[in-house]
């Protein structure tokens, strides 16, 4: 049972202790070493006073393993598994009361940082296992990505007078172009990288480097990906999507801001009923800066959870027996206020905009100014 720099650090200082008293000859301290057959090994760690003396390994039936007069052994047991000893030598064979304290306590404090040790030892296994398995995956998911993506442009020159099903192959290559990029945001992630957010958040994890930027990027051109793949969704499940005529000429973390989106318009999609209409409209603050509201046409969600489902883990009545995580609306308002911006639940969707549904719901992502001029007019209406 191999220990840590940060164990004998405190066994160091926990040993150190008895140098005030006479009657303590020696201390010896002993991690267990479980073999494959047969009892434990007693491996020793740390001795005091550090005279140099070398300590060998007590097997099972080692002499110096049985109690004497002047020798005895505190087990530094968790429960039911023994992680080691103390083994303590003493110039008489009684304790005086105070000293018998003391080493309870010093065997206890080991035993907590043994146990504490063994622990993390388990957990950084775990996580070099789990590491190894995503690596692995990661790797066989490019396979399938590329075979796609090759699919896609033979479809695409096969169909290039096919405008009506060419936009179709289009938005094939746009998925799976994004696909490519959650599978390199998962792979920095395996490799330990990750976007952490100023101290001053209470949620420090957003998204993986790959996923936001580049800054001063337009906003049409991750957005338009989101608007073909909304109306192909719409199409399968019979329902009316509404689309907005004018995208805004936004730069800045356009990147993010397609992130929010899509969260947003796949939960519409997936917690609204079959049949309710779905949409996004683009709308101008006073201050200048674009609104974007995705609205559903369904039953508006109720009072004592508009807020809660913010909350990281936790979901409304209506998605609690789908598939899903409860992380997506709480991603999505961390990006919100880290752009500068706001995201926010109105009920009935026209609170956000006169020519919006008076039922239904609606959130409203607003965002600072940036770097944007006249909107554009929407591509492939």
């Amino acid at each position: 049972m191999p220990v840590s720099e940060r164990f004998l650090s405190l066994l160091g200082f926990q040993l150190s202790q008895f140098v005030d008293c006479a009657d303590v000859r020696s201390l010896v301290v002993y991690v267990t070493h479980q073999e494959v057959e047969g009892h434990p090994t007693l491996m020793p760690v740390g001795q005091w006073p550090a005279d140099g003396r070398a300590l060998a390994a007590l097997e099972g039936d080692s002499r110096l393993r049985v109690p004497a007069e002047e020798r005895r052994w505190l087990p530094l047991r968790d429960q039911q598994l023994l992680l080691g000893a103390l083994q303590v030598e003493t110039s008489s064979g009684t304790w005086p009361e105070p000293l018998r304290q003391r080493l309870q306590a010093v065997a206890l404090c080991l035993t907590e940082a043994l146990s504490l040790d063994l622990e993390q030892r388990r957990l950084q296994a775990r996580l070099e296992r789990q590491d190894e398995q995503l690596r692995l995956l990661v790797h066989q998911l490019r396979n399938p990505l590329t075979a796609l993506r090759t699919f896609g442009h033979l479809l695409r020159r096969r169909l290039e007078q096919d405008s009506d099903n060419r936009s179709l192959v289009e938005g094939l290559l746009a998925e799976e172009r994004q696909l490519n990029r959650y599978v390199d945001a998962i792979s920095d992630l395996a490799g330990g990288e990750v976007l952490i957010a100023p101290s001053s958040s209470p949620q420090p994890l957003l998204l993986p480097p790959m996923l936001t930027g580049p800054e001063g990027q337009p906003l049409a051109e991750p957005l338009e990906p989101l608007l073909q793949r909304a109306a192909a969704t719409a199409a399968l499940q019979g329902r009316h999507w509404q689309r907005p005529e004018l995208l805004p000429e936004w730069r800045g973390d356009s990147g993010a801001v397609a992130e929010i989106l899509a969260n947003l318009l796949e939960n519409a999609f997936r917690y609204s009923p079959a049949g309710s209409a779905v949409g996004l409209h683009v709308g101008r603050s006073s201050g200048g800066g674009p609104i974007l509201t995705v609205w559903d046409g369904g039953p508006a969600i109720s009072a004592e959870e508009r807020e809660l489902i913010f909350e990281r883990g936790r979901r409304g009545s209506s998605g609690a027996q789908r598939p899903g995580t409860g992380l997506g609306l709480a991603l999505a308002r961390d990006l919100a206020r880290g752009l500068g911006g706001e995201l926010a639940l109105l009920i009935p969707p026209c609170l956000s905009d006169p020519s919006l549904p008076q039922q239904g719901n609606a959130f409203r992502l607003s965002l600072p100014p940036g770097l944007q001029t006249a909107p554009a007019p929407a591509a492939g209406r």
